[in-house]
């Protein structure tokens, strides 16, 4: 038996079948042009925290459940009084996933939590895109994630996922999250 690590099943896909879709529709001569996911960054923002640090640490454990890795906490850069927050105090916590976590976050979101969420019409995909090839989307409930556990969820919180690829333009990072079945709404 040897010890060689099985590829996620989405990098497998993405380079027999949609590396070779975008060559096809972008014309590329070298498969080294054709654009690639380079990390998923997931961000929580937890505004309550201010008040109370034991619900940041909640959201820390979920965060690390659904993505595989332990968050590092952000910290608030400077003071707004409305919000009673203080520079220098956590407010949130965010993981950058890579290689083989991002593509196995990426398919149990596509798979598992995506069609979990109530009415769901797909992804706005007319917006969200920055214009140098990356795509945010916000979720507004951690539950649809089968890791947590609805019985021990304290608050409902949103989260940001922000896909990073190596595409040059908007056209580019929309045919290639949609070659990982990313179900943008029509």
């Amino acid at each position: 038996m040897s010890d060689v690590k099985s590829l996620p099943r989405l990098q497998t896909y993405y380079r027999e079948v949609v590396r070779e879709q975008m060559r096809q529709e972008f014309g590329y001569k070298n498969p080294f042009e054709v654009p690639t996911l380079e990390k998923i960054v997931i961000n929580m923002g937890v505004g309550e925290a201010a008040a109370d640090q034991k619900k940041l640490d909640a959201a820390v454990a979920e965060l690390t459940l659904i993505a595989g890795q332990k968050p590092v906490k952000t910290i608030a850069k400077k003071a707004i009084a409305g919000f009673k927050i203080r520079a220098g105090l956590p407010i949130g916590c965010k993981v950058t996933l890579r290689k083989s976590k991002m593509y196995e976050f990426l398919d149990r979101l596509v798979t598992i939590a995506l069609p979990r969420v109530r009415d769901f019409r797909g992804i706005p995909g007319n917006k969200g895109f920055d214009g140098r090839g990356n795509f945010a989307m916000g979720l507004k409930e951690q539950i649809i994630f089968p890791e947590i556990v609805y019985d021990k969820v304290d608050a409902i919180r949103g989260m940001d996922i922000i896909f990073v690829t190596t595409a040059k333009t908007d056209a580019e990072a929309k045919a290639l999250l949609k070659g990982f079945n990313l179900p943008f709404a029509k």
